[in-house]
């Protein structure tokens, strides 16, 4: 996909932004009843598990998104689980609070598995989630590449997860890691159509977030910050006061994946790092902006 110059297409920019996700850690429950009338009903909700927070916290949090209307996607980590004993125990807990429906498969950060599950490959083939009332497994997606993965294992992951999740009868959706470019976002959506994946893949992308704490984040996760991307984005590094959003972003995306029919089922999934409620306020403002 070529970058194009024309200007923005409002019907693709909506498309985009139709059925946004969001995400949220399992501290976040009060931040979520703050943001909750201007969160649209049925917005799926991205539930984290961090190693700072415990079973309760995950199953509190997942149990208050459902609660309010929205829709639950609680992440499985998978390096963090010690036994099938505590991943069966919190599948169990979600299923009891009606959360167990959408849930996001991720091998986590720990460097070494803190039991048997090396990576979302392997929670996904222990053929546990059907049983507990999984129906739709998000998969991670690394438009940028992963610093400790190498870039042929990322894609065979992908391909296996896939094949995966279509035997045993279960919905995938592609959730990518978060972008300030868009030039490797377009050439890697590409290269997973061209693999004859087909699944709905939603491009992470922060909200709107003080400069510093994007730039920390992207470090965090090895995503590319440099002076010519970031300018893209819509900020400069000689300038980190303030915050950025993600107009620029998704006005760009939208246009780039207007103009490809092969892009296929493309939405966002935000990373609130500034905030639940800016992010779903910037998302109502824009979509108002296109009408």
């Amino acid at each position: 996909m070529e970058r194009t110059t024309s200007a923005p297409d409002s019907a693709a920019a909506l498309g985009l932004l139709n059925g946004f996700s969001l995400e949220m850690t399992g501290k976040d429950v009060p931040a979520l009843e703050a943001a909750r009338d201007v969160i649209p009903p049925g917005t799926k909700v991205n539930v984290t598990f961090l190693g700072n927070e415990d079973l309760e916290m995950r199953v509190a949090a997942a149990r208050a998104v459902k609660e309010m209307g929205l829709i639950p996607v609680p992440h499985i980590s998978a390096r963090r689980l010690s036994s099938q004993d505590q991943l069966e125990e919190f599948l169990g807990r979600l299923h009891e609070v009606g959360a167990t429906e959408h849930v996001f498969a991720v091998g986590g950060d720990p460097a070494e598995p803190e039991g048997p599950y090396p990576d979302a490959l392997s929670i996904i083939r222990s053929g546990l989630l059907p049983e507990y009332g999984v129906h739709e497994v998000s998969i991670a997606g690394y438009p940028e590449g992963h610093p400790d993965i190498e870039t042929d294992v990322l894609w065979r992951h992908l391909a296996d997860k896939s094949a995966a999740l279509q035997e045993q009868g279960l919905d995938a959706v592609i959730l990518t890691q978060f972008a300030f470019d868009t030039d490797p976002v377009t050439t890697w959506i590409k290269a997973v159509r061209d693999r004859g994946i087909g699944t709905q893949i939603r491009v992470g992308t922060p909200g709107p977030a003080g400069i510093k704490r994007l730039l920390g984040f992207a470090r965090r996760f090895g995503i590319g910050a440099n002076a010519m991307i970031v300018k893209k984005y819509g900020f400069s590094l000689t300038n980190l006061m303030g915050t950025a959003g993600p107009d620029r972003f998704v006005t760009d995306l939208s246009a780039l994946l207007a103009a490809d029919a092969a892009a296929g089922d493309v939405r966002l999934h935000f990373y609130t790092f500034g905030g639940l409620r800016a992010t779903a306020e910037w998302a109502r403002g824009y979509i108002a902006a296109q009408d």
